[in-house]
């Protein structure tokens, strides 16, 4: 009894683990800390050892024959020599790998203790994962034994394995359950810190939440009131573009300025009404990100663009983050996008065509994903919008895989040709996407995707198939050393997607000011207005990830 509480490595099992080890030092999408490195590292060699332990039980129920010797077999020890080498050369490389790839995103390179304190987090997050699956095992030990007393031990064998799985999908769904709830608990909270902390409101009725405002000021939430009360003014409009200008229109709904979906869009749809927003020339309706976030290096910059001649409008549908927003809230978005698109596209299909503003959708991220849902075929046919600007789109998105599959035969994944690029194109950080076969058509679409951001480019399948895009040529800010590795490649890429965001800008799924404006005066078609205009006003925004440009 003593003896099955102490733990009992497997030789083969831990080789594999070894060489599960050896392939995550490879390099993915994103750079790596010495802590996302060594937490991977324990994690893969975990998977490793878990797949080791699952061959060999299959081999001993399948009655093969057993090797007498085990470890000590001269061949086994020539291939733990071999392991520890790649092993080693891993380590040495991986390195290498890691400093190029630091370079091509422009970040300091990784300090000579960084095998070391790599090898060290290794270790324990193995050891512990090690710890917790000898417990499993002790438990799924301990339920068999007492079936044994009863029944044949195949049919033990099998309920054995039934009952532990129940137990530990209970225990975790328990604990995952608890979190997801203190989390929202939390959130909810932090909201409502932030409505009574609120700031003083606006007093001029042009902005939303000042005392004319239909939208309760208290109540829309800190993005919301950073967004409207940002951006540039006609003042500094006028002084950048030398023309007159006026102040552009920012309507913001919150989440909690009314229960439903659709009562929050009715309300959008009246402010817009109250404050003349479909006597612009340009009408924008943008999905936030989880939290409600608005980037202001996006919504800056096209501003500038029509002299102020614009209204933009966003709703509210959560106060988390993207990533939890899209696990525990997907219907939310979905749902808001849907109304807040339906209730503002159905009233401007009613105004005179000679007479109403030229009507846009956006989104970033998550607010990709849902502006998609919500831009169906009723929206590009009956009465169609002029286009749409969709920004690091989720992988999940189903518009934007239909269109990824469509694209030209010999077009790359990570940025391919539709058509003739009349009425679809891609941009990046390094290309504005004005390049296309044929001119534009009546509506335009664009995405702007990096080729490093594991968001876009994640692939559900990739457990044990290769992604598209690992087959060809990599991208701007994609490492030459970059190999697809069964099991392995899956988990860095997921890896990739939770710190996608911790790059300097125009990486990963770092989206700025400089990479919007190409493709929105593409999409939006701004008058009077010059490549040399372009240039100026990338200078006149070059503030970095976040920052927007709004009196510089």
């Amino acid at each position: 009894m003593h003896r099955r509480l102490i733990p009992h490595f497997s030789a083969f099992s831990l080789l594999l683990g070894v060489l599960f080890l050896a392939a995550s030092f490879t390099p993915s999408l994103i750079p790596r800390t010495s802590m996302m490195q060594g937490v991977l590292g324990g994690v893969v060699m975990a998977l490793g050892y878990l797949a080791g332990r699952i061959l060999e039980l299959l081999w001993n129920a399948a009655d093969m024959p057993v090797l007498h010797g085990g470890p000590r077999r001269v061949g086994f020890r020539l291939l733990w020599a071999m392991a520890l080498a790649l092993l080693a050369w891993s380590l040495w490389y991986g390195q290498t790998w890691q400093n190029d790839l630091r370079q091509r995103m422009r970040v300091e390179p990784v300090q000579d203790a960084h095998i070391l304190q790599v090898l060290l987090i290794t270790a324990v997050a193995f050891a512990v994962l090690f710890l917790v699956g000898h417990i499993v095992a002790l438990f799924s030990s301990f339920v068999r034994h007492r079936l044994y007393r009863i029944m044949p031990e195949r049919r033990a064998n099998v309920l054995g394995f039934l009952v532990v799985a129940l137990v530990l999908f209970v225990v975790t769904r328990d604990g995952l359950l608890d979190n997801v709830i203190n989390f929202l608990d939390t959130t909810f909270e932090t909201a409502q810190d932030l409505f009574a902390s609120a700031p003083p409101g606006p007093t001029e009725a042009r902005f939303v939440g000042s005392p004319d405002s239909l939208v309760d000021w208290e109540a829309m939430g800190q993005p919301g009131r950073n967004f409207i009360t940002s951006g540039p003014d006609a003042e500094a409009i006028a002084a950048f573009t030398g023309r007159p200008a006026l102040d552009p229109i920012r309507v913001y709904v919150g989440r909690a300025n009314a229960d439903t979906p659709q009562e929050r869009a009715e309300l959008a749809l009246d402010e817009l009404k109250r404050l003349g927003a479909f006597d612009r020339k340009v009408l924008i309706v943008t999905s936030p990100t989880g939290t409600g976030w608005m980037d202001p290096g996006s919504h800056d910059p096209v501003e500038y663009m029509h002299d102020g001649d614009i209204a933009t409008v966003a709703v509210q549908y959560s106060y988390m983050q993207s990533p939890f927003a899209l696990m525990f809230e997907t219907r939310t978005g979905l749902d808001q996008a849907t109304a807040t698109l339906a209730v503002i596209h159905d009233y401007w299909k009613t105004l005179p065509e000679d007479d109403r503003p030229r009507f846009y959708v956006h989104g970033l991220s998550l607010g990709a994903w849902s502006s998609m849902y919500a831009t169906n075929l009723f929206r590009l046919v009956d009465d169609p919008i002029d286009g749409a600007f969709w920004a690091g789109p989720p992988f999940p998105s189903d518009f934007w895989n239909r269109v990824q599959n469509a694209r030209n035969p010999g077009s790359p994944w990570i940025k391919p040709r539709i058509g003739r690029g009349s009425f679809i194109r891609y941009a990046s950080r390094a290309d504005d996407g004005s390049a296309g076969a044929a001119p534009w058509g009546d509506m335009r679409i664009m995405f702007l995707q990096y080729p490093s951001d594991a968001i876009v480019f994640f692939e559900p399948l990739s457990l044990f198939r290769k992604p598209v895009w690992m087959s060809e040529p990599p991208g701007d800010g994609v490492s030459p050393y970059l190999r697809f590795v069964p099991v392995v490649t899956q988990f860095q890429l997921a890896l990739d997607m939770a710190v996608s965001t911790l790059v300097p800008p125009g990486y990963g799924h770092s989206y700025y000011s400089q990479d919007y404006i190409g493709p929105w005066v593409e999409v939006t078609a701004p008058e009077n207005w010059t490549p040399e205009d372009t240039e100026r006003l990338k200078k006149h925004c070059d503030n970095g990830f976040q920052a927007g440009c709004s009196n510089e």
